[in-house]
């Protein structure tokens, strides 16, 4: 396993931790996540490997330059749509977790009664 793919397993892992620590959530809402999540990561790789493979081919040279700027742009934009993704994973789970923290009239109740 080279250092880029532990990276990226500890990444899920901790991920899958924290989706792990909400207890009221459903366990298909966090499996959907948990793709989301992994699916935002690869694409991001994915887009990064073949962006350094063009810029390598378009570093000093004009031609290959305008003949691939528009492609090594759409890959930036993908990145960019994959960080997107991993935000707005984190704004839900956040409010999951206020959602979690919130207790019901009957949770109180019993826990003052004890």
């Amino acid at each position: 396993m080279t250092k880029k793919e532990k990276v990226v397993e500890d990444k899920i892992k901790n991920f899958s931790d924290l989706l792990d620590s909400l207890q009221n959530t459903e366990d298909k809402k966090k499996l959907l996540w948990k793709e989301s999540y992994q699916n935002a990561l690869d694409d991001r790789e994915n887009a990064n490997i073949l962006l350094v493979d063009l810029m390598k081919v378009s570093m000093n040279n004009s031609t290959n330059h305008l003949q691939f700027g528009t492609l090594m742009a759409k890959y930036l934009e993908r990145m960019s749509k994959s960080n997107d993704q991993i935000l707005k994973l984190a704004e839900i789970i956040a409010k999951e977790e206020e959602n979690s923290e919130m207790l019901t009239d009957d949770e109180i109740f019993q826990k003052i009664k004890g």
